[in-house]
């Protein structure tokens, strides 16, 4: 005879979490939080144009400068104060804001950052603080770089740099550090800004007037593809020290820390890495 009596089931374990999982679990939960009120300012502010709305959005977001130029100045020479940097971030800030569709999909953080640091950067170049030398001897390096690959088909040592340019590693190694200064600005300079309601490359176009009519007709996804083969074409510690940089938004220091080298030598291969990419992209595209 079959038995009819059915099992008890025992009751599941509760699952505990760890102290940090649970730090990790209120932290996901505020942020989600932070994201719905955030939305619904935004809708507010996008339905009734509230000029208090406006400043509630802003001011929720100066943070967000703050970081960005927190992050670029630690890069610059002390003569550039921080005060000045955040001063710019926010016109920035508030130019993003004015243009910013949400019904793109695009969070503002994403779509502001680009932005912050152009505004930044203009400013900068505006400034002109970088001496006309160090900007020569930055092209003759550049140069240096793209003629030895197209001759070697491999990007040059520091020694072979060094003999290309006639000069000593060790003078080198103190050009690069010196060339430091413009090589931050340059690959910013390859995101792009918004001209005229549409995208345009923030490449430096040196003294050539006509340079900057090409770049306007540049398509936004043909220098974005072009520069990802060229990264492809760096050594494999200048990739880390870009991906870790650009992508990871590392400091120059904590990348030397995570590859167990000093900050200058993090600096001298950020340096390399960029003007040729610099290099590349004037060859590609007729701006040399």
């Amino acid at each position: 005879m079959i038995s009819t009596v059915k099992e008890k089931r025992q009751p599941k374990a509760l699952v505990r979490l760890t102290v940090s999982e649970e730090a990790e679990v209120q932290k996901r939960e505020e942020k989600a939080r932070r994201d719905l009120s955030v939305q619904r300012d935004w809708s507010r502010y996008l339905k009734e144009q509230d000029p208090d709305m406006r400043k509630r959005l802003l001011n929720r977001y100066l943070p967000l400068v703050r970081n960005v130029a927190g992050r670029m100045a630690i890069n610059f020479p002390r003569s550039v104060e921080l005060c000045d940097l955040i001063n710019t971030g926010v016109i920035g800030l508030i130019e993003a804001f004015h243009n910013f569709d949400p019904d793109r999909g695009v969070k503002f953080e994403t779509y502001a950052v680009p932005r912050i640091r152009g505004a930044i950067l203009d400013e900068l170049r505006s400034l002109d603080w970088v001496p006309r030398s160090t900007r020569a001897r930055a092209r003759e390096i550049e140069r240096a770089l793209l003629e030895f690959e197209n001759m070697e088909g491999r990007p040059p040592s520091d020694a072979e740099l060094a003999e290309q340019l006639n000069i000593t590693v060790e003078d080198l190694q103190y050009s690069l550090e010196d060339v430091s200064k413009t090589a931050l600005l340059s690959l910013d300079e390859l995101i792009f800004r918004e001209e005229d309601n549409r995208q345009v490359p923030r490449i430096e176009t040196v003294e050539d007037e006509n340079a900057n009519t090409t770049l306007k007709k540049l398509e936004r996804s043909e220098l974005q593809a072009f520069l990802v083969s060229a990264i492809d074409r760096l050594t494999e510690q200048e990739k880390l020290v870009i991906a870790l940089y650009y992508y990871e938004e590392l400091t120059l220091k904590e990348i030397g820390e995570v590859m167990k080298i000093s900050e200058s030598r993090v600096s001298q291969i950020h340096t390399k890495a960029v003007l040729k990419l610099r290099g590349m992209v004037r060859e590609r595209f007729g701006l040399s």
